[in-house]
């Protein structure tokens, strides 16, 4: 779960629950004073209900009382009203049983006060009236117990009133949580920039005026960035300039070793071609360090051409067989699928031949290094596999890097500078290409993908 989706979750659990608090200290703190309000007003209205009940009745008879029974029957508070005699019968009640009301009735004849049983939903009052004639009676009301509004009303508006509530809660969610995340993705997708090799990937600007920590952050990361790309270009400047450097006086050394060679008796021969050697193994190296620098500032501008990628790869593969023969060892075109690519000859050229290369260096005696060519999506994959053992897992991503090797498996023992395979990567990622490297049961392989030319 990302951190936006997680923020607007929070947001929006912590409104609901608000609401949710809000909502029943309203009911608590609203409900217990309304039924302490109503139950007086129960009792003083059953008490005057009563006292006019025998006032009326006095002065209008029975039928007044009728119709006076009859009118506080209305209102919709009201459920019941009865009048029920000492000896259980009902008074000007149609089809009403006393039987229900025992208790009740009982209590009020011995109490003057109004008496009330509450149920669920309704509650009973009693009071008993004495009847001019001396007869004593009870009046009897039901009443419908007071219900809490509800939140947003009663009215059928209530469920927009909700939906309305609902939306607004998820929109104010979604723009904090958006707000504070989004400069946390722009935060990210720098540093993969900045990881893929983009030296010039800076955010500052995208967060926008923002005061806080994640304000901070951005600023923090632009001067690491500028940091890096400083340390970086100087690093690659100081190896162009020392291999430009070098050039000239290894140049003068050449002229001055051939001047020695002609002069040589024949003790120094040895020495002598030693030395030559060793300067040209110094001169190769000088010509990959440029290359390598020149790959590295991202300069394409080397000749493109359309090229048979797999006539490449099957000349590459039989020189590197035949000097691989030599070692006791072999190179093997498994499959080959026809591919047309666009870029350098040489840079393609000397990618593969690197990757072959070193494949040879490390794969055991007697084994064949093999390799594959195939199609699909619109690129090509040239996979490439010894049988050396393989690398520590740790240490895959290493493998590209100028002048790295690999503790004791691939140390300066076996040869070479440590600088084919970062060579291969920049060459590769100039044709817009892919280079990784992962373990076999038994080696390494190596994998290169490249655009095709339809």
């Amino acid at each position: 779960m990302n951190l936006f989706l997680k923020i607007f979750l929070w947001f929006l659990a912590a409104i609901a629950l608000m609401v949710g608090v809000v909502v029943f200290l309203n009911w608590t703190v609203q409900t217990e004073p309304v039924v302490s309000r109503w139950r007086i007003s129960v009792r003083n209205q059953t008490n005057i209900y009563a006292e006019t009940a025998a006032q009326i009745y006095s002065t209008e008879g029975e039928k007044g009382l009728g119709e006076f029974l009859d009118r506080i029957r209305k209102p919709e508070t009201i459920g019941e009203v009865d009048l029920i005699g000492e000896n259980g019968r009902a008074w000007l009640s149609e089809g009403v049983s006393a039987d229900g009301y025992k208790e009740l009735i009982a209590k009020a004849l011995n109490s003057s006060e109004v008496e009330i049983e509450n149920y669920p939903e309704t509650a009973l009052s009693a009071r008993q009236l004495a009847m001019p004639g001396g007869e004593r009676y009870v009046l009897i009301v039901r009443w419908e117990r007071p219900r809490m509004t509800p939140f947003f009303g009663e009215s059928p508006l209530r469920y927009l009133r909700y939906g309305g509530l609902l939306l607004t809660a998820l929109l104010l969610c979604w723009a904090l949580a958006r707000y504070l995340s989004s400069p946390i993705g722009k935060l990210r997708r720098a540093t993969q920039k900045l990881a893929d090799g983009d030296l010039s990937a800076r955010v500052a600007d995208q967060v926008g005026n923002r005061r806080d920590e994640l304000a901070s952050l951005a600023k923090d990361f632009d001067l690491m960035a500028e940091r890096i790309e400083s340390l970086v270009t100087s690093q690659q400047r100081l190896s162009r300039d020392v291999s430009h450097e070098l050039r000239s006086p290894l140049a003068r050394m050449n002229v001055a070793l051939e001047i020695a060679k002609q002069k040589m008796n024949g003790d120094a021969a040895p020495q002598l071609a030693r030395i030559e050697a060793e300067s040209q193994r110094l001169n190769d190296m000088i010509s990959r360090l440029l290359t390598l620098s020149k790959l590295e500032t991202g300069s394409k501008d080397f000749d493109r051409r359309e090229m048979n990628f797999k006539s490449l790869v099957e000349q590459v593969a039989a020189d590197a067989d035949f000097e691989a023969n030599a070692k006791g060892k072999s190179v093997k075109v498994v499959t080959a699928a026809e591919c047309k690519i666009a870029g350098s000859d040489s840079l393609i050229r000397s990618a593969v031949e690197n990757v072959l290369r070193n494949a040879v260096r490390y794969t055991t005696m007697g084994t064949s290094v093999e390799i594959s060519l195939s199609n699909g999506g619109g690129r090509t994959l040239l996979k490439v596999v010894d049988h050396g053992g393989g690398v520590p897992e740790a240490e895959l991503k290493n493998l590209f890097r100028p002048f790295y090797r690999v503790g004791e498996a691939r140390d300066r023992g076996s040869g070479g500078t440590g600088l084919g395979l970062a060579i291969a990567e920049q060459a590769i990622i100039a044709h817009n290409g892919t280079i990784t490297a992962s373990n076999t049961s038994d080696g390494l392989m190596v994998e290169i993908t490249l655009p095709c030319v339809n």
